[in-house]
């Protein structure tokens, strides 16, 4: 089992390095949201990551209302001002809101999403999603994107999967004080997901 975090603007000045020491394995940091927003923290945090030796991971706050391939876009390229993707670098969709659009729209607008990201940078994404989101169709056609699911309420490292996923890869099992996830596998095995030159 690796342990993990996840940390956006609202965490401020992130100390990598202490968390590092006490045994986390890998990190997500927002990056961007919808179309324009840019988090101000995220090239710092993506550098201290990668100076601690984390696998690096990267997300995007999906807005369904906006257009998928100008967010997907608009991500990538704030990655790659941040120093972009090395070997086993990961990046992922934080679906977690429909903008008031129904369930058929969200799932395609992260599909769309998806496939850009995978298209142009070569490595799937994971869909960070919870279980009542899920469950409302708003993750159709997304099964063969590996889910992150953020499920405080359950055993740690025994969540609920939702459909259309039969299993689990990432489950966020905290989020006070932080938001704290495991991986159920080893480094070389998490690494296998993420970005590889072509």
């Amino acid at each position: 089992m690796l342990l993990g975090i996840d940390v956006s603007n609202w965490q401020g000045t992130v100390d990598w390095a202490g968390h590092a020491d006490d045994g986390v394995a890998f990190a997500f940091a927002k990056a961007t949201e919808g179309g324009d927003y840019t988090d101000k923290w995220f090239a710092r945090n993506w550098n201290g990551m990668r100076e601690s030796w984390l696998v690096c991971g990267a997300y995007h706050f999906a807005r369904p209302k906006g257009d998928p391939i100008e967010q997907a876009r608009h991500f990538l390229s704030t990655i790659g001002s941040a120093g972009g993707l090395r070997r086993g670098d990961l990046v992922a969709l934080d679906l977690e809101t429909n903008d008031g659009l129904r369930p058929e729209q969200v799932a395609r607008y992260a599909r769309r999403w998806c496939q850009h990201v995978a298209r142009h940078a070569g490595v799937r994404p994971f869909i960070y999603t919870f279980h009542s989101f899920a469950h409302g169709g708003h993750c159709a056609g997304l099964a063969d994107y590996p889910l992150w699911i953020a499920s405080p309420e359950s055993p740690r490292g025994r969540p609920p999967v939702p459909r259309p996923w039969s299993d689990w890869t990432i489950h966020q099992y905290a989020n006070s004080p932080l938001d704290r996830n495991l991986f159920h596998g080893t480094r070389q095995d998490l690494t296998r997901l993420g970005f590889h030159p072509r």
